[in-house]
C-alpha cells in the first residue's frame, strides 16, 4: 500500500500512564491534529496545556485516521477496532500474553526451538523459599503480570547458595502476604545484558532494527534497587545475530496473531550462547522517546504507515543515541506525601530557553512553565546523539546542564558499560 505521506491525520492516543506525551507532542508539532487519553486517574493531569486531551475515548474512535495504544492490555479493543476498518498501532492478545505471563513467555521461547534460562513459577513463597533451599544457586526473582509494574521488586541474587534470594523472598512474604501473585525464581546467568527491538507492520518486521543497553540500577556503576530504567543507550542496525536468535524466529506467529506494533526482547549474552530474559510488546519507555531522537523521519507518519501494514526502511541517523531520566523523589518509590511535599508542580527551569532533546515525561504545562505532575517523580527524559558514544553521552550531559529541577537526580554514567561491554559482544560474534 502507499501512503499519501503529504496528508496531516487525526491521531488518537490512548495512553495508560501518560507515558507517550513526547510522541503526541512530537506528532503534534509535524503538523497532525492529536487527542490524547489517560487510562489512569492519578496521571491525568500529565500532558495538560501540552497537547489536547479527552476525558473517554471511544467517541472518538471515527474523528481518528489512526489509534494508538501505548502500554500492554489493549488488545481486545485493538481487535475490535480493526475489525471495524480502524488503522490501529498497537498490540494482540497473543503478544499481550508474551510480556504478561512470564511461563507463557518461557513456554513460547522454547516452541519456536529458543534456548532459554531454567525458570520456575510459584505462586507462594514458602515453596520458592523451600525450593532454593533444596536447589542452591543464585537466582533471579521475576514478578508477574500486574505486579511486574512494579520495578524495585526485580531481585537479581548474588550468593551462589541463594541465601540473599531466601532472605528478600521472606521480606516479600511479611509485606505482601497472599496478594503478590505469581512469581518466577529464573537461574542467574554472567553476560552483558542487551536488548534488540524492531517495529512490525503486521506481516513482517522493518528494518533497521534497534539495539539497546539498559541501565536499571537508581545509582551510577550498577549500586541501589532496581527501577524502570535510568537510562538507555542504542544504535541502529540492519542486521544481528540476536535478533536472528531470537526475534525473527517469531516473525510467522506475530503475523498470524495480527501484531501491528513495536517488540523488544531483553537478552543476557555470553560466550556460550544468547539467553532471552523478557519481552516489551509495546513501545519501551524510555526507549522511544531515544528512538525518536535517532529517527529522521516524521514520526507520525511512520507510525501511520506501520498501522497501514506498508513495508518500508525506517529513515535513521548512523551512529549513537543515549538517553537519561531526570527524575524527583519519592522515585523510585510510590509515596504520595513525598510526592506531594517535594515535588508535586516543581518547575523545570532552563538556564537557556533551549529545549532540543528534552524529552516532556510526567508534566504539565501552567503559563508556559513545565510543572511536574502525576505521583512518581519521572520529570524529563534528556536524549543526545552522535557518531560515536562518547559524542552522544557530551551532548547529553550538555543538555542536562541546562536543566535545573529541585531535588532532581540522574545517573551520570549512562552509555559508560558500551566501552567494557561492545569488546564482549564483538568477541563473542555478536554485534
Amino acid at each position: 500500500m502507499k501512503s499519501k505521506s503529504y496528508l496531516k491525520r487525526k491521531f488518537l492516543i490512548i495512553s495508560r500512564w501518560g507515558e507517550t506525551l513526547d510522541l503526541a507532542l512530537a506528532i503534534q508539532n509535524e503538523g497532525n491534529e492529536v487527542k490524547f487519553f489517560i487510562d489512569e486517574k492519578e496521571y491525568r493531569e500529565i500532558g495538560d496545556g501540552f497537547v489536547p486531551k479527552i476525558k473517554t475515548w471511544k467517541t472518538h474512535v471515527k474523528w481518528a485516521d489512526i489509534v494508538i495504544f501505548d502500554y500492554t492490555g489493549y488488545s481486545k479493543e485493538a481487535k475490535e477496532l480493526r475489525a471495524n476498518g480502524t488503522l490501529v498501532f498497537g498490540g494482540s492478545t497473543y503478544t499481550d500474553n508474551l510480556e504478561l505471563d512470564r511461563n507463557f513467555g518461557n513456554n513460547e521461547l522454547k516452541k519456536h526451538k529458543i534456548k532459554t534460562l531454567p525458570a520456575k513459577e510459584f505462586a507462594s513463597f514458602e515453596d520458592a523459599i523451600t525450593y532454593v533451599k533444596a536447589h542452591p544457586d543464585a537466582y533471579v526473582i521475576k514478578p508477574s503480570g500486574e505486579t511486574q509494574e512494579l520495578k524495585q521488586l526485580l531481585f537479581v541474587g548474588n550468593d551462589d547458595e541463594g541465601l540473599d534470594v531466601i532472605r528478600v523472598l521472606g521480606a516479600y512474604e511479611k509485606s505482601w502476604g497472599n496478594t503478590f501473585g505469581n512469581f518466577q525464581l529464573q537461574k542467574k546467568v554472567k553476560g552483558v545484558e542487551i536488548s534488540v527491538s524492531a517495529f512490525f507492520n503486521g506481516t513482517e518486521f522493518l528494518k533497521p532494527l534497534n539495539i539497546t543497553f539498559e541501565h536499571k540500577k537508581l545509582f551510577p556503576k550498577e549500586l541501589g534497587v532496581s527501577t524502570g530504567e535510568m537510562g538507555t543507550s542504542m544504535f541502529w542496525v540492519n542486521d544481528s545475530p540476536i535478533f536472528d536468535a531470537t526475534l525473527k524466529k517469531f516473525e510467522a506467529t506475530f503475523a498470524k496473531s495480527n501484531f501491528i506494533g513495536h517488540i523488544d526482547i531483553n537478552c543476557i549474552v555470553n560466550g556460550n550462547g544468547i539467553y532471552p530474559l523478557e519481552f516489551t510488546s509495546r513501545f519501551g519507555y524510555p526507549q522511544i522517546l531515544i528512538q525518536r531522537a535517532g529517527i529522521t523521519e516524521p514520526i507520525g507518519n511512520m507510525l501511520y504507515k506501520i498501522a497501514n501494514g506498508e513495508t518500508f526502511k525506517i529513515q535513521t541517523k548512523k551512529g549513537f543515541q543515549v538517553g537519561a531520566f531526570i527524575v524527583v523523589p519519592p522515585f523510585p518509590y510510590d509515596d504520595i506525601k513525598t510526592f506531594e511535599l517535594f515535588s508535586k508542580d516543581a518547575v523545570v527551569v532552563f538556564k537557556k530557553d533551549l529545549k532540543e532533546g528534552v524529552h516532556p515525561m510526567h508534566l504539565k504545562k501552567v503559563n508556559d512553565e513545565w510543572l511536574i505532575t502525576g505521583t512518581t517523580g519521572i520529570a524529563v527524559l534528556v536524549s543526545g546523539t552522535g557518531l560515536t558514544m562518547k559524542d552522544a553521552q557530551k551532548m547529553m550531559y550538555n543538555r542536562i546542564s541546562n536543566v535545573i529541577i529541585n531535588n532532581g537526580y540522574y545517573r551520570t554514567d549512562i552509555g559508560d558499560r558500551w566501552f567494557e561491554d561492545s569488546d564482549k559482544l564483538w568477541s563473542w560474534g555478536l554485534l
